[in-house]
């Protein structure tokens, strides 16, 4: 009790917004390699071999590495509750298809041994490289119509409404910066699975994926710095008409929030963000260095944090907003108006406290146990190799 009288409403819901960045970023620095080597697979791997050694290398692992997408949206519905109702309503058919496509890949990897004929394994090949391009490609997008406000309002009871059928809220979702942003999203994380297949992978495997990382890295270098021009000078921002109360109620509608401007004001109002865009520039620029040295385990370090750097980037330029509305600005949703109860935040902050460390504890015990490169010999060896 001493505890939750300390930690007060505004830090709490600070602290779940950071929780929320990490649980995202965790996501995309361990499931968003699974993402890469699968849109990668048809073209690292020729031969039927080939192909088996990129699968094995994320293999054992996926299934774990998807939970952190799991807690994210559990994150969501718990602590954020307007933000998963309106999300998860105008974004319904795009995450139908991320939802189609993340389901390929268990299916392509059960289902592709079980027949050796050629044309049923390449079948499956394909339908795993759409489980990998597709979620890569969607994630990005989503964020690009974050960055320019989805088109949705609130009424006076605060009842979300996002108007349109769910074909024509898809086809709004796919507007050029939207696509540009997407493009960021699919090459930086072809990037990763290109660092991880140079380090986890033996022979023309890795090679052919550090020749492909070294082409896919100076892509997302190039649409991140495009989408940051255009951000900054064709996008309006969001802001904070009148004072801020970070402990008020949830309750869009009490603040008054206007569009117009630069998102760039945010880099004058706190400088020390811009450290988020530089990493992201660095880890991608010294990933692709990587990749064309040869150096495995240095790339896939490096575009971890690039990675790191260019989510923080799009959190720390749009905060304290979290989804901005395009059709009725004052309902955007942001950090201080849109959270669940201050117990609900504090309760969730002790199970977090808890199991997190747990999760982090056993998914470092399994890449330890699986430590060391896949190659023609560990998957003809071990009788549990897809």
């Amino acid at each position: 009790m001493i505890l939750y009288e300390l930690i007060s409403y505004d830090v709490l819901r600070l602290i779940w917004w950071v929780l929320l960045g990490v649980l995202l970023i965790g996501f995309a620095l361990t499931d968003g390699f699974d993402l890469g080597v699968g849109a990668l697979l048809p073209f690292v791997g020729r031969t039927d071999e080939e192909r088996r050694i990129a699968i094995n290398t994320v293999g054992p692992v996926w299934e774990g590495n998807q939970v952190w997408l799991v807690l994210g949206g559990g994150a969501i519905f718990a602590a954020w509750p307007p933000l998963y109702a309106v999300s998860f309503s105008g974004f319904y058919l795009a995450m139908f298809l991320v939802l189609a496509a993340l389901i390929l890949r268990p299916v392509g990897f059960k289902y592709r041994n079980k027949r050796p004929d050629a044309a049923w394994r390449s079948r499956w090949d394909w339908a795993l490289f759409v489980g990998g391009a597709v979620p890569a490609l969607v994630f990005g997008v989503a964020v690009g119509n974050a960055l320019q406000g989805v088109p949705f309002e609130l009424t006076g009871h605060l009842v979300p409404l996002y108007e349109g059928n769910a074909i024509l809220k898809l086809l709004g979702l796919l507007n050029p910066f939207a696509l540009l942003a997407g493009v960021v999203s699919a090459a930086m994380l072809v990037t990763h699975g290109a660092a991880w297949l140079a380090f986890k992978a033996e022979g023309i495997v890795a090679r052919r994926a550090m020749a492909i990382g070294s082409v896919s890295g100076p892509v997302a270098m190039l649409a991140f710095a495009l989408a940051g021009v255009w951000l900054a000078f064709g996008i309006p921002a969001y802001s904070y008409a009148g004072n801020i109360d970070p402990s008020g109620p949830s309750n869009p509608l009490l603040a008054e929030i206007v569009r117009g401007g630069s998102w760039l004001n945010a880099y004058t109002v706190r400088p020390w963000i811009a450290v988020a865009p530089l990493m992201g520039f660095a880890g991608i620029g010294l990933a692709t260095l990587g990749l064309r040295k040869g150096l495995g385990g240095f790339s896939l370090l490096a575009s971890k944090l690039g990675i790191f750097g260019v989510i923080s980037t799009v959190g720390l330029t749009m905060f304290p907003f979290i989804l901005p509305s395009s059709k009725q600005p004052g309902a955007s949703l942001t950090v201080w108006n849109a959270s669940s109860s201050h117990q609900t935040l504090f309760i969730m902050l002790i199970c977090t406290l808890i199991f997190l460390p747990i999760v982090l504890a056993y998914t470092a015990w399994v890449y330890k146990v699986l430590w060391g490169k896949v190659g023609s010999d560990e998957i003809s060896s071990n009788p549990n190799a897809y």
